[in-house]
């Protein structure tokens, strides 16, 4: 079997609740904006609703590098709302399309770590600048939705690059 969803992950707005671990689902709607029923904080104050950063993506190899490096991270721990599995972390970049069903999304640049990563039980604040400084190049995709609609767990993942849509 090929590249597919591990997990899918939201985590709805929940006043005094920090926005991680995200929360399974079997199925995820993606609109232009993001992922329904998932709030991020950052994202809508902020950067008011930056399309470019509707969807974040986390590979199952980035997460057991770090289980190796003793941090016992789960999928939707360190906040994506895709999971992706058997898909090498060297074929992420800016201009890569991932298409998930019938979703097609394109990767537009790292997600950097943030404090909200010591809110995770195993971090807290005293390990919080380790983990911070541990995800520094491997938090994650983030990605605009080109195409938006229904993705479920389970679904095959095709990865193209920006060479191979120029060639197409």
């Amino acid at each position: 079997m090929g590249p597919k969803v591990l997990q899918l992950n939201v985590k709805p707005r929940t006043s005094g609740e920090y926005g991680l671990p995200k929360q399974p689902v079997p199925e995820l709607r993606i609109t232009a904006t993001g992922a329904e029923g998932d709030y991020n904080h950052y994202r809508a104050t902020k950067l008011k609703g930056d399309p470019d950063q509707a969807i974040l993506l986390v590979t199952q190899e980035i997460l057991s590098q770090l289980r190796t490096e003793g941090w016992p991270v789960e999928p939707g721990h360190l906040g994506e709302n895709i999971t992706l599995d058997q898909v090498p972390e060297s074929d992420l970049r800016p201009g890569t399309r991932v298409r998930v069903e019938e979703v097609l999304l394109e990767v537009t640049k790292p997600c950097d770590p943030c404090t909200e990563l010591h809110s995770l039980p195993y971090v807290g604040a005293r390990r919080g600048p380790e983990f911070v400084r541990t995800l520094v190049n491997r938090r994650g995709w983030y990605a605009r939705v080109l195409i938006p609609g229904v993705v479920r767990v389970d679904a095959p993942v095709q990865i193209l690059s920006s060479l191979q849509r120029i060639q197409e």
